[in-house]
């Protein structure tokens, strides 16, 4: 899995990332939630977990937040920018869900959507002081009970199709099909024409059938055929 920039601009992203939040909410009043439902919406997110330098490392989180709002509310922030020193319990949120979207290569959208940012931050108490890894931890339990079917099965049912019929419509095999539905093989390492071809037939985008959690992908493809 290839992250979506390299590690040597980690440690800026999450910075910048985490002011950004303790900005939103601590200077300019914006509930957290109410605040990460904007930036859901915005290109800041794209742009953000895309890795384009200009965002994770070349604007600062006051910066970032004011481009949200401007993209959004079509308004302006009518504060001053501030970075404090002091590092805020929306702060720690801040740095710790911008690393775990990192080291996931997940989006923004696909974690907020299992966990909301209030309930993140509400974890600041028991996580703040220990190691990232067990935030890691804690947050792919909850996402593994959120999402307890993949993200084809979800697509697939709500587009009101059987496996065989989704199998006839995309022209992929239905055996291909179930292990990605029953999580035997990694629908994320699957070939891009194969998951062209089920996102055609679903109407969706590629990214939309990618799905982070899996038993095994020891097999290739063309053994399951």
């Amino acid at each position: 899995m290839m992250n979506a920039y390299d590690k040597d601009y980690l440690y800026h992203a999450q910075k910048n990332f985490a002011h950004m939040t303790d900005f939103a909410v601590n200077t300019c009043g914006f509930d957290i939630d109410e605040y990460f439902t904007m930036f859901l919406a915005s290109d800041v997110c794209t742009r953000f977990e895309n890795g384009n330098p200009n965002y994770i490392v070349g604007k600062t989180g006051c910066e970032l937040a004011r481009l949200v709002v401007r993209e959004i509310k079509d308004a302006e922030i009518p504060v001053q920018d501030i970075m404090y020193s002091d590092k805020s319990p929306e702060y720690w949120f801040g740095w710790a869900l911008c690393y775990y979207v990192w080291i996931k290569n997940h989006k923004f959208a696909y974690v907020l959507s299992a966990v909301s940012a209030g309930d993140m931050l509400g974890m600041y108490d028991t996580m703040h002081e220990a190691d990232i890894t067990k935030f890691v931890s804690a947050l792919d339990g909850r996402l593994s009970e959120h999402y307890k079917t993949t993200a084809l099965t979800r697509m697939r049912t709500a587009y009101g199709l059987s496996q065989a019929e989704l199998a006839e419509r995309s022209n992929v095999n239905i055996r291909v099909i179930q292990s990605y539905e029953q999580r035997l093989r990694n629908i994320n390492k699957a070939r891009i024409s194969t998951v062209v071809r089920l996102a055609k037939a679903l109407d969706c985008d590629p990214e939309e059938l990618m799905d982070a959690s899996f038993l095994s992908d020891d097999c290739d493809e063309e053994s399951m055929i």
